[in-house]
């Protein structure tokens, strides 16, 4: 299956009904230049962990939102299920919080990076690391997401004022998906990137000390075990079961949603 928008063309396995892009991590930082450098359009960037993708199996809103967004595969749950889907791993695992300064250090040409999201504080210095590990690009903190959903189209005008070339938001999943879907349009940016967690994790990948400290023992051993993996895999066996078999013929081909 391919994704295509514009001159963009990107393959795609299903997972739970959902396209997900199976691309190496040099094709898709080639797919978001071509994205963020466009002329005219927009187009969003969105990961799926394995408790996102269990959130597919009842969240309709959600799914739609994912449909009309470019989806990643991100950490171990989804690689397994690829798997039992398609009898291979995908190409590359990402993380979100890998892919924004990866991708900023992959772009030569200048660009214009709005964030929004994380606390005042956290997005104060990942503006900062941002701006110390790729200083040819101008990186612009708009808000955190501490704002009243009211002034969500204030902050849109805030986006479109510093005349951004990439929006990053980082408000936890799935918020950060609905209101990207429901507030950014293409006089904002060319390429929303949809990241949780962005804004605890300096570009150099270790953990803020105020993140760090919030992860200590006493939080470590409350934590409740996680079973979104395994609760993932049971989704994907009943899916399998029960999906209708392929017919034969040409290739699928999906558009994407340039808005």
């Amino acid at each position: 299956m391919a994704f295509a928008s514009g001159n963009i063309v990107a393959s795609q396995r299903e997972i739970l009904g959902l396209a997900v892009c199976d691309l190496g991590w040099a094709e898709s930082f080639s797919l978001a230049e071509e994205v963020a450098t466009m002329p005219f359009g927009q187009n969003v960037i969105a990961f799926l962990d394995a408790r996102n993708a269990n959130r597919l199996t009842w969240d309709a809103e959600y799914r739609a939102v994912l449909e009309r967004q470019i989806v990643m595969p991100e950490g171990s749950g989804i690689d397994m299920a690829s798997r039992m889907l398609h009898g291979k791993r995908f190409p590359a695992r990402f993380t979100g919080t890998a892919f924004v300064p990866a991708l900023l250090t992959y772009l030569a040409r200048p660009m214009r990076v709005a964030l929004i999201g994380g606390t005042s504080e956290t997005l104060k210095q990942a503006a900062g690391d941002l701006q110390r590990h790729a200083p040819w690009h101008t990186i612009l903190p708009i808000a955190d997401g501490a704002f009243d959903p009211e002034e969500s189209g204030a902050i849109m005008d805030r986006v479109r004022a510093a005349r951004a070339d990439i929006l990053v938001v980082s408000m936890g999943s799935p918020a950060q998906e609905k209101w990207i879907d429901r507030h950014a349009g293409a006089g904002d940016a060319r390429l929303v990137l949809s990241v949780r967690g962005l804004f605890d994790v300096p570009a150099d990948g270790s953990r803020r000390p105020e993140a760090a400290g919030r992860q200590g023992i006493t939080a470590r051993l409350a934590r409740k075990p996680d079973f979104a993996a395994p609760l993932l895999l049971c989704h994907v066996l009943r899916h399998k079961l029960e999906r209708p078999k392929p017919a034969h013929g040409p290739a699928a081909t999906a558009k994407a949603g340039s808005i």
